[in-house]
């Protein structure tokens, strides 16, 4: 464990995802104190919530990655995690000034035995949230959006339930004000939404998200169909959700989706060797080292339709029509599927604008991409981006953009001593 300093440099990191993570490591590891603010219950973030894809081998996916620095912030006394908070107001005064309101912590970390009575025994989906690392706290927290208590104070049933006595629904919150030297945006994405997209999803059980189905997997290590828990035979994967895609006015490739999906399929027919899986696409996003290898033995495992279908419906069995114009003969063709699994793509997060709007910066670096041609949008003195709040990376580029950001940093708080 780190030793506390004395009046050290303190930086404020808005979002504790896998790049504000591995940011408040690389500071913490140069004797500088960081505040980090996350709007979330749990530290973590997105990358937090993905399963594990190695197969035989590790594919590089990345999942891991954050749980080491989730430990490191942790264990670490120059880190300090704000979850469940929002920065609402931010003056320069020399340094920083912020000022944070913090929703009550219902749960309270000290009493809390992990025992998860609270979460079987409410009623309301989504109430509660728990931790999918061992290394997050609190390991379980009432999301107040909702909860019924704070709805029409309705529902005390993991108030009843919790044998520790560990949920009080009436803790207040609090209001802290941070001083700091920088501030760094780490806000992260946001998944797209893909509900006004024409493939069922909010409407077809068995329509998901790689998002989602990363949670599933983490969750159970299991593939099941979401609607009856039945087994999985043929899988669709669906790319570009919400990418390159002028209708929404998303022109951008979000870079991670390919490798996800790919992946994805990859580990399920290493687990489940008889799961049929089609991936649908424009154009495949090449990553990594030897991909071109990579890509020659997933031609082998899955089958690749370079086409986005045109429509789906549910069929009777629960299953999932989709139609497409087959790319080689121009025919249309149907098939059912028990699964459809949608990437996804990046936005920016609505914490980025918020933040930029606080510090009066140009409105321009709350976008995707930052830099288009002839633009340029310089951030002020003391202020940094790092991660996906700058643009579609996936979680290893994140990993690096933050080092360099830390960089940047130190050399600017040097400049400042």
């Amino acid at each position: 464990m780190t030793q506390p300093l004395q009046n050290p440099q303190r930086v404020i990191v808005v979002g504790a995802g896998v790049a504000g993570l591995a940011l408040a490591r690389d500071l913490a590891g140069s004797g500088i104190a960081v505040d980090l603010v996350e709007q979330q219950p749990m530290a973590g973030g997105h990358a937090a919530q993905l399963a594990c894809k190695a197969t035989d081998t590790c594919v590089t996916c990345g999942a891991c990655l954050v749980e080491e620095r989730l430990a490191y912030a942790r264990a670490s006394d120059r880190i300090r995690v704000l979850t469940a908070s929002r920065v609402t107001d931010v003056s320069r005064n020399g340094g920083f000034t912020a000022r944070i309101d913090q929703q009550p912590r219902c749960i309270d970390p000290g009493k809390c035995t992990a025992c998860g009575e609270c979460l079987t025994a409410c009623p309301q989906e989504r109430a509660l949230v728990r931790a999918t690392s061992g290394y997050q706290d609190p390991l379980f927290a009432i999301n107040p959006g909702e909860c019924l208590y704070f709805k029409d104070g309705s529902c005390r049933s993991c108030v009843e339930a919790c044998p520790a006595g560990a949920v009080d629904l009436d803790a207040p919150g609090r209001e802290l004000t941070l001083e700091a030297d920088a501030v760094v945006l780490a806000t992260g994405f946001e998944p797209f939404d893909p509900t006004d997209k024409p493939y069922g999803y909010g409407r077809f059980e068995n329509v998901v998200t790689t998002l989602e189905l990363d949670r599933m997997l983490r969750s159970s290590g299991k593939l099941a169909r979401p609607g009856d828990g039945a087994e999985v035979r043929r899988m669709a994967f669906i790319q570009c959700v919400g990418s390159r895609d002028a209708q929404c006015g998303h022109l951008w490739c979000s870079q991670v989706c390919c490798g996800v999906s790919l992946r994805t399929a990859q580990w399920i027919r290493y687990r489940y060797p008889e799961t049929e899986i089609t991936c649908f696409y424009i154009d495949l996003q090449s990553y990594g080292a030897g991909f071109d290898a990579y890509y020659r033995r997933i031609q082998e495992q899955i089958r690749l339709v370079r086409m986005i279908p045109a429509d789906i419906f549910e069929a009777e069995s629960g299953q999932v029509r989709l139609s497409y114009q087959d790319p080689e003969s121009k025919e249309p063709q149907e098939e059912l599927f028990d699964v459809v699994a949608l990437a996804v793509g990046l936005t920016p997060a609505p914490g980025t604008r918020e933040i930029v709007q606080l510090l009066q910066m140009d409105d321009g670096l709350a976008q995707f991409p930052l830099e288009q041609p002839g633009q340029k949008h310089a951030l002020p003195p003391g202020v940094f981006m790092a991660g996906t709040a700058g643009g579609p990376m996936g979680i290893a580029a994140s990993v690096a953009d933050a080092a360099d950001t830390a960089r940047k940093v130190c050399l600017f708080l040097r400049g400042r001593s």
